[in-house]
């Protein structure tokens, strides 16, 4: 039972995170992070993902030029690039989009779990987001860069990781609309 009450809470106070102290996240807590993001379920198991790990000041600053909405990446600890490799896919329809959002859920699940703020920043599928990525990271044409998680710890847990109520009760259908 306190399994799934320390995984509600996570859940619950999970919140996009904007501002940031500049201190580094450890390898540990990446590795950990990571592994979260490898265990994502994908359509038929496919796995499509690819994902570029940044620390460097000089990259997270480039990052935040490329991406309009990325300035907080100048004060992340960290940041990482969730791309596919469409080849991977053994789909007519692009499944790896669900797969790599699920990557990315569990990316920012496993941050604040270990108590790390994070921001999910959309790139695919706007052209010109996925294209100034891939420049700054040296993506090769044939991989899709979808989204950008700009990682880092917040000022104070406390006021981040509030749980705020957003459930709605009028938007739940049984059975049909």
């Amino acid at each position: 039972m306190k399994i799934m009450e320390n995984c509600l809470k996570i859940i619950y106070t999970r919140r996009s995170i904007r501002s940031f102290t500049g201190k580094e996240i450890s390898e540990e807590d990446l590795n950990k992070i990571l592994r979260a993001a490898f265990q994502s379920p994908s359509a038929g198991n496919e796995q499509p993902w690819h994902f570029i790990v940044i620390k460097s000041k000089e990259k997270l600053n480039e990052l935040s030029n490329a991406h309009p909405y990325g300035k907080m990446l100048v004060k992340a600890g960290a940041a990482i690039a969730v791309c596919c490799d469409p080849r991977l896919s053994k789909y007519p329809n692009p499944m790896w989009i669900q797969d790599c959002s699920a990557a990315t859920q569990n990316i920012l699940l496993s941050a604040r779990a270990l108590g790390i703020g994070s921001c999910w920043l959309g790139v695919y599928p706007i052209q010109s987001r996925m294209k100034a990525i891939a420049e700054v990271l040296g993506v090769p044409n044939e991989i899709i860069v979808f989204s950008l998680v700009a990682l880092g710890y917040p000022h104070s847990e406390e006021e981040f990781f509030e749980a705020s109520d957003r459930f709605k009760q009028e938007r739940i259908h049984y059975e049909r609309w």
